[in-house]
């Protein structure tokens, strides 16, 4: 049963004018900005306090759905080692421990395991600890590594003696925890955030055992719309700097032998032209939409004649198959694919004499290409997994055609076999008329009806593709009777750039519309009907969650909107807070009075009117910095005044963590037990 009679808090309304282009708006809720201010963070505890209030009665079930769910994963456990530099590397699990153990091993998986990182014992004391980054130096002496504790991605870079156990007193804070070494053990290049936008904007060089102070800046990305990074090549000779928006990337490239040298662009920014560099031998091999490729081809040129003229065709491009992304090898090249929505892995050899497909044989499923970091081997490693099927590691021999399960991810708790689950694609109608591809998966033993729970859920954002995965969580709510099904809405690349661009800027309300398709489709065809259905999506899928229910709520029985990024106008004509400029080619900018009113016409905290919404749980993190917590915080307190029905709205606001929400394994665990209890219990109270 749901509590009732627990009096829900009120933001106090103190009206902010905000004008641009004659057009004013009034925002009462603008004061809950300032974290600084305690009467905002009295507001956030009192929404705390009125969701455990309201949740109390399902404490003990979260309680055990955390224990169903954590008695499914294999606690002592380790990734497949990889070889590098003569060293397996390894990350492993033990009983109990919330963070991993990053270890490795000289030549031999039976040599003495040598442990460089216990996460655990660096994160005690801390309420949230992230590592990242990690890079070991060419001799393989030194590891260079990130630290975050708020959540906020600002890293502190560290660096730390493999031989003697130290960790240098040296810190370089305000980083994005990346780093990688020149071919002198000695020099490292890194790159620096803003203080205020997190737009990772500046690379430096820092000389191992010198004052970071004396540090030199390489590179400013002076365009707010770009993000700088640095990596380098997996053939190891050269550094490369990137920088990229939306719509366009640029690379410069030094030879990693000579640290203290000039970078030299290879080839120069354009709009509209993307392009990804690979090195092998005296080539390089590009990833790009050069001359209206628009799903992406593969070209080469000569380390030494880099600009585009010198690019020669090598895969040419195809309307119906996407490339994202090549893995090189001595032998032969690799290429992941999406054709009709499906990833594809074709192995192409050098010489010409094979170019095949690896199969695949479920209707939906997810397959992508692992770490693969030597050249010289036949063997090339990739993750496979489905809705039903768990994940999967595997080694394939290109020159025996074998098959090597490498690692099988072990499903414990219970008695779980695929076979007990179904899973299949349908498709949806669009208001145009496009089809619109959804992924679902139910127990076999469950009745497909109008009385069916059903979780849609749906991102559509930033050509970033959801596939069909595996999730031991998922199966807390597929025994218990309820349907998953994910909408492949345009906005992502699922099926090919176009679907992309076709949910973006001035076409982004089919992002929305899609979805809506999505749900009418499976209530018209009785998998499910308003009364059963929940919807769920997180950060720009938080975004399409309010959207949707201001359009359609009655859709809906319930929605969870995790980290939703729902303030879109505020937040967008707002250039010193992160994220704003480089996301223009995403969402347009609202400083052009053609995208403002566009904008204004879907942004879910404008749109909130007085109407019935579904019952709501929201989630944030006071460290966000991707999307602030005020965003939900002003979205709840707006939809808390105009909201004309008894449902639920609910907010709870993680205090120590940013984005990603906690960052231990377990801690991770129980934000999804939060989540399903509230699915679960909505769902057992009809």
């Amino acid at each position: 049963m749901i509590v009732s009679g627990v009096k829900a808090p009120r933001a106090e309304k103190i009206a902010k004018k905000l004008e641009i282009h004659g057009d004013v708006r009034i925002d009462n809720y603008y004061w809950l900005n300032d974290k600084e201010n305690p009467k905002v963070i009295a507001y956030l505890n009192a929404e705390n306090d009125y969701y455990n209030e309201k949740t109390a009665h399902t404490k003990q079930f979260k309680d055990d759905l955390f224990e169903e769910m954590k008695a499914r994963i294999k606690e002592d456990d380790e990734s497949v080692p990889y070889k590098k530099n003569n060293y397996y590397y390894i990350t492993r699990f033990k009983k109990g421990n919330q963070y991993p153990i990053y270890a490795r091993k000289f030549e031999t998986l039976e040599a003495e395991e040598e442990v460089m990182f216990d996460v655990n014992k660096l994160a005690e004391g801390y309420n949230y600890y992230k590592l990242s980054g990690l890079s070991i130096s060419p001799n393989n002496k030194i590891a260079s590594f990130g630290v975050d504790t708020t959540g906020g991605r600002e890293y502190t870079l560290q660096f730390k003696n493999l031989e003697t156990g130290e960790i240098y007193p040296e810190k370089i804070i305000n980083t994005t925890g990346g780093s990688c070494w020149a071919s002198d053990s000695k020099t490292i290049f890194y790159t620096k955030n803003n203080v205020s936008t997190l737009r990772s904007e500046k690379i430096f060089r820092h000389v191992l055992g010198t004052d970071p102070k004396a540090d030199v800046e390489v590179f400013y990305e002076a365009d707010e719309t770009f993000n700088a990074f640095v990596y380098k090549t997996k053939s190891g000779k050269f550094i490369v700097i990137g920088s990229s928006s939306t719509v366009s990337t640029e690379y410069q490239i030094l030879d990693a032998n000579n640290p203290t040298g000039d970078f030299k662009v290879f080839q120069t920014r354009e709009r509209d032209l993307e392009y990804e560099i690979a090195h092998f031998e005296d080539n390089f091999y590009i990833l790009t939409n050069k001359d209206g490729a628009t799903n992406f081809k593969i070209m080469k040129t000569s380390e030494t004649n880099t600009s585009k003229e010198n690019w020669i065709d090598l895969i040419s491009h195809r309307e119906d198959v996407l490339i994202e992304d090549i893995s090189i090898f001595k032998q032969f090249l690799v290429v992941e694919e999406r054709s009709n929505g499906l990833c594809q892995i074709r192995i192409r050899r050098w010489d010409g004499l094979e170019d095949f497909y690896l199969p695949f044989g479920e209707e939906t499923y997810s397959a992508g290409v692992y770490y693969n970091p030597e050249f010289d081997t036949n063997i090339v490693r990739y993750g496979y997994n489905s809705m039903t099927t768990p994940s999967s590691v595997i080694d394939f021999n290109v020159d025996t055609k074998l098959k090597t399960i490498v690692k099988e991810q072990e499903v414990l708790g219970g008695n779980f076999d695929k076979c007990n689950y179904k899973s299949e694609r349908l498709w949806a109608t669009a208001t145009d008329g496009t089809q619109i591809p959804m992924s679902i998966v139910y127990h076999k033993n469950t009745l497909l009806s109008e009385n069916t729970a059903l979780l849609l859920y749906g991102y559509g954002s930033y050509g970033i593709t959801v596939d069909a995965g595996f999730s031991t969580t998922r199966l807390s709510l597929l025994d218990r009777g309820f349907i998953f099904a994910i909408a492949h809405i345009r906005g992502g690349e699922y099926l090919g750039r176009k679907w992309y661009e076709n949910g973006k800027l001035l076409q982004k309300l089919n992002t929305f519309t899609d979805f809506i398709a999505c749900a009418n489709f499976l209530i018209d065809n009785k998998y499910t009907s308003s009364k059963h259905l929940y919807a769920n999506g997180g950060s720009a899928g938080g975004l399409l969650m309010g959207a949707v229910i201001n359009q359609r709520p009655d859709l809906f029985n319930g929605i969870i909107a995790a980290v939703p990024f729902v303030d879109v106008l505020t937040t967008m004509l707002d250039d010193s807070i992160p994220l704003t400029t480089g996301e223009y080619d995403e969402w347009g900018n609202p400083n052009e009075k053609e995208y403002y009113e566009y904008m204004k016409s879907y942004s879910p905290y404008d749109n909130v009117i007085q109407q019935n919404y579904p019952n709501i749980l929201v989630t944030t993190g006071l460290y966000d910095s991707q999307v602030q917590y005020f965003e939900p915080a002003k979205w709840v307190a707006k939809l808390r005044e105009l909201k004309t029905d008894s449902n639920l709205l609910l907010m709870h606001i993680n205090m120590e963590a940013g984005h990603g929400g906690a960052s231990g394994r377990f801690e991770a665990l129980k934000e999804v037990a939060r989540d399903y209890s509230f699915l679960i219990d909505l769902e057992v109270s009809l």
